[in-house]
Formats: structure tokens, C-alpha cells, sequence
């Protein structure tokens, strides 16, 4: 047995040995959001109130003295909306909303004398109920977080919590017990599809990557998330960068490379320090480095910040990025296994995907297959948001029905103010700007890679946005398509171009100046890019206005034919009216309009002539009884 496998047995017995001696654990989330709302604050102000009690208190596990309460900062629970959250343990009490001036009464009823805080409680928006424990939450309770499961819980800056849960076991199995082509076979046949938005076999593509000859290859993990309202890859980097890392070396070891990249936007700073963090721990305690668990392999993993491009998020961007070049595709083949990075064979996996392979590896292949479908198996992260009651990340089994997400981890659909709308559901967004928009008829419709497929849609990188019966499908395709147009990078025609035109005709269709030929003129522009262009973000740039046209059809003819926004949310079709019930023919409205378009008798409701009026909405903003609408 090597001294570095004894490393691992030690630290994992000393840990647990350690952590017999606290009394309790608390635990508050350090993700983005919940610091953003001041969950530092709350960490500080609890370990105050603590010491203050007489209570001994440690944040770091290194001795084994008895201790009255361990304080960890956490990644990212997913429960963002309602942070910053604080959890106790071994109780499991859930707080939410936590703020400073909280502390002295968690502290007093809580961890003193075992009560609750009542008002600091989950409340169910649908029930009323609340929840006391963090599996009672029906956000947390419906879902299967496999991949995220330590997320929220560990400390993501303590290596040694990490390997206490087993951490590394799954990488030393790799470098010590198994071969390469072991490896490669066994995570092909775990039928392991990438999770960044393609959903190619993994093993399959590391089963091409190591039969190239060449002294020098590289493992890249693609950490460059860029889709509006995304944020699984952060979480996992913010919340468990270990087995991120364990993930890189088992494909390193996979593949046959000795040197990696982990290629993070620079947007993310708490990840990229928390990566960076886990990369110098490992290398501190030999598990990184030269001579890998006494395997005589060496690997040197790098954490390099990408620039924040969308399309730096296909593969032969990202290699250009990271050569110094800009970030812009190349025409493939050569594939990246073939030539990559430097013109080595060159593997790149996403983030999601590396952090599930250790799994693999210490539960076997059977256990991952029992999770979702045939052709989909394991789970998948979302980052569910829009129109409903719960949002944040979540983590279910491939083939659940996107009304088990939506009504039953979501709560179901809200209004614009967040109240709960019954029947009020119309559209969700799968996959971001390269996804489609799903309707009420797939409902009961399996997520999985193939089925999303079939109907347009795709899984992405895994953003589902739900859209409640106000939203206007013609806008929900402009915002998107606003978004790819912005992130083209130029190189190819039918993207920077084409992206282009299709951005004017869906402004024309909400300025009221579409026909039917502008319709028929974007179905065939959106056709023609997606056939016709490099790489991956020009080819899915048309799924939102392609399914919207598919679905909503009757939306985008109503804009064009009848001048009108069934949703009333396209202000040029807007039909100026003043409210006789409303108005009490004050006269202000008729004195503030630049135009004159606004007549009536005082104390006599007033009207608007719509020929005249130029919807500047001076009179809606001026009238003190909401009488105006339409402008």
C-alpha cells in the first residue's frame, strides 16, 4: 500500500474522529446569492452570539478537542430566493431569510434549548405549512440531488471534510486499480452523456481520445457557463470544487493526459478562488501533482479565467481562448481528440459532467443506470426559474415530467406579482437561448435528451424558465434571440448575418409592422442558420423562434394580421382607452399629452383618439385612478 492511499485512510478517520466531539454543526450558505444578501454577516453575527453564550466554537476541524458548535460556509444550496439560509445540525433545522439580527435568537432558542425559530421557517406557498427540516421542503423533498448532493453541505474549502465522504477514493481507484481502457469502457457503458448541452457519449469520447499517439495530451473542463440565468456549473465549482477536481483526474487518467485546464469566466470570482483553493489544497497533500497515488502518472491542472464569451463555450473556441487567441470556432474535423489544444489530442468535458464521473466510479455502473431513462440515464441540474412559486437549482432523475418540476418542486405558476395562478401556465423555456419553448401538450413530457430532441427543444446547459399566460411568445423569441445575435462572434455568415435579420423581423412583428411574408421570411432565415453555420451556438440560435412559430403560431399571426398582442405586452399594438368607470374627468390627463389626442367635458370621462395618440404613456403616468391603459 503507497503513502499516499494511507493519507487518505488517515484523513478520513481523523475528520470523523474530530467531528464525533461537536456538539452541533452550523452550517450557512456562502453561494453567491446568499453573500450577495449578506450570508457573510450572518456568519460572523452567529459565531458572535455564540461565543458569547461561553460556547466554544471552531470553523475548522483540526484538533480533537470537544466542541460546543462547528461553524462551515457552505456552495450554494440552490434555495437562492429565499437565502441567506441557515442550517443546524444533526437536527437539520432549515432558516431562511436569515439575517445578522437573527443570530442571538437562533442561538438562544435553537442551540441552547433545542426550539425553533418560527418566523425563520420554510412556509410552504401553496399549503401554508411550515417546514422545519430541509427535507420537509417540497423544493428539496421532490428532487434526486445526486450530482449535488454535498452541495450546501460541506465545507467546499476543506479537503479534508472532502475526503472524509470518500472523496478521492474514486481517483486513486483510477490511477491504482484500473487501466485506461477500463475506465473508458466503464463510463461509456454507464451511457454518461455530456451534460453542458450536446449530450455526446462521454465515454465514448474519451474511448477516441486514447488510442491517439502523441507525447502530450490535455484534459479541459469547461467551466465558461454562459446561458442567461444558468448557474449549475458555478454551483458545483462554488459548492463542491473537490469533486470537480476528482473528476479531471479520473479523465486524465482516462484519456492518458499529464497536464489539464479548468477554463473558468471570469464573472464567477468566488468559483474561480474556491477551484483555484482546491487545486493548491490537492497539490499540498500529494493527491495532484507528480507521481498520482504512487501510480508513477503525473497531472498539473491549471485554473485559467475565460473572458466571458457565449461562444466560447464550444470546444474549439474555448481551445482558441486558452492559446491566447480569440475565442472563435473552428470548422471541424480535425476534432479537439485528434488536434486540440496546441495540436494535442485534447479532451473537453463540462463541469456537471466531471463532477458526476467520480460517482460512477465509487457506486458502479449499475447504481448511476438506475437513475432515469433508458437512453438519458442519471440526473440532471437545472436552474429553474420565471413564473413560480419556488426557484433556484435543482437536480432530478432524466425522464421526469416537466409538470413534476414545475408543480411540484416549483409550487406551481405564479402571476407577476408571485401569487400562486391557477390555469395559469403557458410556456416553459428548456435549454436557454439554444433550447425551444415547450406548451401546456408536453406537460406530461419526459426531460430527457431524446425526447426534448424530438420536439425541437434540447436539454442544454439546463435553464428552464417558465412563462406564465401573460407572457408574449414573440417577445420571449426576441429576447433570446437578442442574446445569441449579441454573442455571435462573427465568423461565419449565416450567424452573424443571419442572427441579425431574424432579430429585425421579430421587431417588426412587435412594432406592429409584420406581415405574413415577414413570418414566412423568418421561418426561412432561421432555417437556412441553423443548417448553415459553424458552430453549435449558430445552429441552435433559431430553436426559440422556430418552436415558438411551431406552438404558438396563432400568437405571432395575431401580431401581424390582427395588429394585436393577445398577452397585451407588445406597447405598439397596445389600443390607447381611457376607462369610463375610472375616470373622473379631472382633466390632467388631457393637459400633460404632448398631442392633444386625450378630449372630454370636466367631471366626464374622457377618451383618447387613437389616430392621434403617439403612446408616450405621459397620461398613464399622470392619471391618479389607473383610467388610462393601453399606452
Amino acid at each position: 500500500m503507497s503513502k499516499q492511499m494511507l493519507n487518505l485512510e488517515r484523513i478520513q478517520k481523523d475528520y470523523k474522529t474530530a467531528l464525533k466531539k461537536c456538539k452541533r454543526r452550523i452550517v450557512v450558505c456562502a453561494g453567491t446569492a446568499c453573500v450577495a444578501n449578506g450570508s457573510l454577516e450572518v456568519f460572523e453575527a452567529l459565531k458572535k452570539a455564540v461565543r458569547a453564550k461561553g460556547l466554544k466554537v471552531d470553523v475548522k476541524l483540526e484538533k480533537h478537542d470537544d466542541v460546543d458548535c462547528l461553524f462551515s460556509r457552505s456552495g450554494c444550496r440552490g434555495f437562492c430566493q429565499v437565502g441567506p439560509l441557515v442550517t443546524v445540525e444533526p437536527s437539520d433545522t432549515h432558516y431562511v431569510k436569515v439575517k445578522p439580527e437573527d443570530a442571538d435568537e437562533i442561538v438562544e432558542k435553537t442551540i441552547m434549548a433545542d426550539e425553533y425559530v418560527e418566523r425563520l421557517l420554510y412556509v410552504d406557498p401553496v399549503t401554508g405549512e411550515k417546514c422545519s427540516r430541509t427535507a420537509d421542503i417540497p423544493f428539496y423533498k421532490r428532487q434526486d440531488r445526486y450530482v449535488l448532493g454535498n452541495c450546501g453541505r460541506l465545507d467546499a474549502e476543506d479537503i479534508n471534510q472532502y475526503i472524509a465522504d470518500g472523496g478521492y477514493t474514486a481517483a486513486r481507484m483510477a490511477y491504482t486499480e484500473l487501466e485506461p481502457k477500463q475506465i473508458c469502457d466503464m463510463v461509456e457503458k454507464a451511457g454518461l452523456r455530456g451534460r453542458g448541452g450536446g449530450g455526446f457519449s462521454t465515454g465514448r469520447k474519451w474511448n477516441l481520445t486514447l488510442p491517439q499517439k502523441s507525447d502530450k495530451k490535455y484534459i479541459i473542463c469547461n467551466g465558461d457557463e454562459g446561458d442567461p440565468g444558468a448557474f449549475m456549473d458555478r454551483s458545483l465549482m462554488e459548492g463542491n470544487p473537490h469533486r470537480v477536481l476528482e473528476g479531471m483526474m479520473i479523465a486524465a487518467r482516462a484519456i492518458g493526459a499529464d497536464e489539464g485546464y479548468i477554463y473558468v469566466r471570469a464573472e464567477y470570482p468566488l468559483a474561480v478562488e474556491r477551484v483555484q483553493k482546491a487545486v493548491d489544497d490537492a497539490e499540498k497533500l500529494g493527491i495532484l501533482g507528480e507521481d498520482v497515488f504512487g501510480s508513477g502518472v503525473n497531472l498539473k491542472l491549471f485554473v485559467m479565467e475565460g473572458a466571458g464569451a457565449f461562444v466560447c463555450g464550444e470546444e474549439t473556441a474555448l481551445i482558441a481562448s486558452i492559446e491566447g487567441r480569440r475565442g472563435m470556432p473552428m470548422p471541424k474535423p480535425p476534432f479537439p481528440a485528434e488536434c486540440g489544444l496546441w495540436g494535442k489530442p485534447t479532451c473537453i468535458n463540462n463541469v456537471e459532467t466531471l463532477a458526476t464521473v467520480p460517482l460512477i466510479l465509487r457506486d458502479g455502473v449499475d447504481k448511476f443506470l438506475a437513475y432515469g431513462t433508458e437512453s438519458s440515464p442519471g440526473t440532471k441540474t437545472f436552474a429553474l426559474t420565471g413564473h413560480v412559486a419556488n426557484t433556484g437549482l435543482i437536480e432530478v432523475p432524466f425522464g421526469v415530467t416537466v409538470r413534476e418540476i414545475v408543480y411540484d418542486i416549483g409550487g406551481g405558476v405564479t402571476d407577476d406579482a408571485g401569487n400562486i395562478l391557477e390555469d395559469g401556465f403557458k410556456a416553459v423555456q428548456v435549454g436557454g437561448p439554444s433550447g425551444g419553448c415547450l406548451t401546456k401538450d408536453h406537460l406530461d413530457l419526459g426531460m430527457d435528451f431524446d425526447s426534448l430532441r424530438s420536439i425541437g427543444a434540447m436539454v442544454g446547459s439546463g435553464g428552464l424558465v417558465v412563462m406564465n399566460k401573460n407572457t408574449c411568445m414573440v417577445q420571449i423569441a426576441h429576447f433570446f434571440m437578442k442574446f445569441t445575435q449579441n454573442e455571435s462572434c462573427g465568423k461565419c455568415v449565416p450567424c452573424r448575418e443571419g442572427t441579425k435579420q431574424m432579430l429585425k423581423l421579430l421587431e417588426d412583428i412587435i412594432e406592429g409592422r409584420g406581415t405574413m411574408e415577414t413570418i414566412e421570411l423568418l421561418e426561412r432565415i432561421a432555417s437556412a442558420v441553423g443548417k448553415g453555420s459553424l458552430c453549435g451556438l449558430g445552429k441552435t440560435a433559431p430553436n426559440p423562434v422556430l418552436t415558438t412559430l411551431r406552438f404558438f403560431r396563432d400568437e405571432y399571426i395575431a401580431h401581424v394580421e390582427d395588429k394585436r398582442c393577445p398577452a397585451g405586452q407588445c406597447k405598439a399594438l397596445a389600443m390607447p382607452e381611457i376607462l369610463e368607470d375610472k375616470c373622473i374627468g379631472c382633466g390632467l390627463c388631457s393637459r400633460k399629452c404632448p398631442v392633444n389626442a386625450i378630449t372630454g367635458e370636466k367631471k366626464q370621462p374622457h377618451s383618447i383618439d387613437p389616430d392621434v395618440c403617439i403612446k408616450c404613456g405621459v397620461c398613464a403616468e399622470v392619471c391618479k385612478f389607473n383610467a388610462v391603459i393601453g399606452v
